[in-house]
């Protein structure tokens, strides 16, 4: 549905977006993650045609968003990080108006305004003026124009940022919703929020493109990420000597558990070990012999934050030794 091909935005020699390609598959919903001044909202406006790109293409269900930028835009519903709300309007006037610049036909505006109210939930706000409401209706009135239409793609920039709890949870089942039925873009540098809804993560920093897969392939991809965690019954010293015995794991972090005589220990597969799936039965029956009892033994894999973290440092690191390069390859003044 949507194609990114070698996206450069500069800005003064400042790359925001630095050859950025990806695509975008129907039917899923996708978390755009990084962190803040990592090239989102850059990439974003260029994809939805209100930025140009000083280089590469975007391609809309085939059309370029530049070449072709009413038959692009016609695909795509829009809601920035600050939605773009008229206050002294009333929630029914804006989306008659938004229905208007969308170019719905007449008969069939007051059918779309009535089914995008009763989708996000703002029908009983329809009259009020939108500088009255709260800053989560504000969010839904905007949610409202930018699927007014039935667009098959919906780009959503930070669509929770400066809300309560109550409000982030209330958004984020709303994008799960449009999810069955539209191909949904999220941005976000909440990690929480896009391992909550999304089906497909691609992580982004100083405008580069670091991962792109499911958040399942993302933890299998990142190194160290099988393991387990063991509650076992025994103290740390007993135990330390006989995890070691077990050759192709080590012993991340071993500490005393909550009940009495207990210790709870997180394994990490390494060397050949990394590519097996189920190791259980050999720490099993090796803690068995030395009568250490195993009282629960789970599977543990990274967090997304762990993964993301791993990623952008790495990216740090080959930054700042690309810069030390520079710096000491410079002649003398």
């Amino acid at each position: 549905m949507i194609e990114v091909k070698n996206l450069v935005k500069d800005y003064g020699g400042h790359l925001a977006v630095d050859h950025l390609s990806f695509r975008v598959e129907d039917g899923q919903i996708y978390g755009f993650l990084g962190p803040n001044g990592a090239g989102k909202s850059t990439t974003m406006n260029i994809m939805t045609g209100y930025l140009g790109a000083t280089e590469g293409q975007v391609f809309i269900d085939g059309h370029d968003i530049l070449e072709e930028p009413e038959a692009a835009k016609k695909r795509i519903g829009y809601l920035p990080e600050i939605p773009p709300l008229y206050m002294d309007m009333t929630v029914n006037e804006y989306l008659e108006f938004a229905a208007c610049l969308k170019k719905l036909p007449k008969a069939e505006q007051k059918g779309a305004i009535q089914e995008v109210m009763e989708l996000v939930k703002i029908t009983d706000v329809r009259k009020r003026l939108i500088r009255n409401l709260s800053k989560g209706y504000r969010q839904r009135v905007g949610m409202a124009q930018a699927i007014l239409g039935k667009p098959s793609v919906i780009i959503l920039d930070e669509p929770t940022v400066g809300l309560d709890p109550k409000q982030i949870i209330e958004i984020r089942d709303m994008i799960k919703s449009l999810g069955k039925k539209h191909t949904v873009i999220l941005s976000s540098h909440i990690l929480s929020e896009v391992s909550a809804v999304c089906d497909h993560i691609m992580i982004i920093a100083n405008g580069k493109l670091l991962a792109s897969d499911t958040p399942e392939n993302l933890e299998q991809r990142l190194k160290g990420a099988a393991g387990l965690e063991l509650v076992v019954k025994g103290s740390r010293e007993a135990l330390q000597p006989v995890l070691e015995e077990i050759q192709g794991l080590a012993a991340e972090r071993i500490e005393t558990g909550n009940e009495d005589g207990t210790c709870v220990v997180n394994l990490q597969f390494t060397g050949d070990r990394a590519a097996e799936t189920d190791i259980r039965e050999t720490i099993f029956y090796t803690l068995a012999r030395r009568r250490l009892p195993i009282l629960s033994m789970v599977p543990s894999r990274a967090s997304l934050e762990e993964i993301f973290l791993e990623l952008t440092e790495d990216l740090t690191e080959n930054t700042e030794n690309q810069d030390s390069i520079a710096t000491n390859s410079c002649p003398d003044q």
